[in-house]
Formats: C-alpha cells, sequence, structure tokens
C-alpha cells in the first residue's frame, strides 16, 4: 500500500479525530515522511505472503493505542479489534519499548520491511528474541503491531499471528496480536512460555 494510500486509511478511521487535530494538521504530523516513503514505494521488495514492505507508525505520543485497537478489522471482516479482558484498565500505558531498541521518540515514523515471523511459531519469545537481532532486525512494539495491523491486515491469519516482542513492562508479560471471535485481539502471553500459533514480528529498521 502506497504512503498515500496509507495517510487516506488513517484519516478514514479517524485518527485525526482521536489526536485532537484537524485533518489538514494531522497530514502536515506525517508529511515529512512522504520522501522517504516515496522511494521505498519505487523500491523492492513488495508486499508477499507473511511480509510488507513498509507501515505509517502513528505512535501513542499522538494517538492512544487503547482507541486505535477498535479500528483493527481482519481481511473481509466486520468486528472491531479488542483488548483482552486480562489486559486491565490502564496496562497498556505500562509497556515500553525496549531501551536497546532506540525506538523513536516521535509522534510518527516508518516501520520498513515487516515480517510476521511465523517461523517461530512453537518458540519461546525468550529464545526467539535473540534470532532476530542477530539478524540486525528488530521485533515490533505494541504501536508498531497495531499499525501493522492497520495498513496490512492479511499479515494476521488463523495459526499464523504474532508476538509483540518489542514491548515489555516489569514482569515476563509479552504483548501479542491474535485472531479470537473473528476479530483481532491484542493480549500478552508470558516470555518463557511457547505457543504453535504466535510468531514474533520483526522489521528491518524505523526511519523518523
Amino acid at each position: 500500500m502506497s504512503f498515500e494510500d496509507q495517510v487516506t486509511t488513517l484519516i478514514e478511521l479517524g485518527y485525526p479525530a482521536l489526536a485532537g487535530l484537524s485533518e489538514r494538521a494531522f497530514r502536515a504530523e506525517i508529511a515529512p515522511l512522504a520522501e522517504m516513503a516515496g522511494r521505498l514505494d519505487e523500491a523492492e521488495p513488495k508486499d508477499e505472503p507473511g511480509r510488507t514492505a513498509y507501515v505509517i507508525v502513528v505512535t501513542r505520543e499522538l494517538v492512544d493505542p487503547i482507541t486505535t485497537v477498535p479500528l483493527l478489522r481482519l481481511v473481509g471482516g466486520r468486528r472491531p479489534g479488542v483488548v483482552d479482558r486480562n489486559h486491565a484498565e490502564g496496562d497498556l500505558a505500562t509497556y515500553d519499548p525496549l531501551p536497546e531498541l532506540k525506538v523513536p521518540e516521535v509522534r510518527a515514523y516508518l516501520l520498513v520491511d515487516i515480517e510476521r515471523g511465523e517461523e517461530f511459531c512453537g518458540v519461546r519469545p525468550q529464545e526467539a528474541l535473540p534470532v532476530i537481532r542477530g539478524r540486525g532486525r528488530t521485533p515490533l512494539t505494541i504501536d508498531e503491531g497495531i499499525a501493522v495491523v492497520t495498513q496490512a491486515p492479511h499479515l494476521l491469519e488463523k495459526n499464523k499471528c504474532f508476538m509483540l516482542s518489542g514491548s515489555r513492562r516489569s514482569d515476563r508479560r509479552v504483548p501479542a496480536l491474535w485472531i479470537s471471535e473473528r476479530a483481532p485481539k491484542l493480549g500478552w502471553c508470558w516470555d518463557g512460555n511457547p505457543h504453535t500459533w504466535l510468531g514474533v514480528a520483526s522489521a528491518g529498521e524505523r526511519i523518523a
């Protein structure tokens, strides 16, 4: 999906209002990313099964993820995304990106060369993370996972869902996106538990 198509998607979903901005002001927040996105639109690889070239990440500096999860849909689906009940009220705010990832502290950026990481289905998150980092790749954060399913919902499939190991809190919880009752769900799993239907999503780089 092109940069302009992604911006249109965000506007149609109501992101400007969620950010407390006019459409014009919201576009101005995203506009500095357009030039680099244009280069990515011209480059290979394009979207393919289990991967997508890039997505616009709107961070919690601009929009609270608790308000954007309900905007998620499966391909061809109508049921809104939900936050799992095991995430108590206010829980999402307690997750932070792993410091070593150096996630840009900005309102929006590009996440590039994304794969859902189904090769890690059945692998404990704590064991998958060093493999991903050893490849020079980065695990996804909660904000990034929401962005991926917003712009590339085809990446969330039955038995091919993914953990967001780039976001952590003070315990061993690892947030994850999966499918429940025909809708996307943001929940969590334990770092030491493998799941046959959850991989670990990763990306090549972040561009702010």
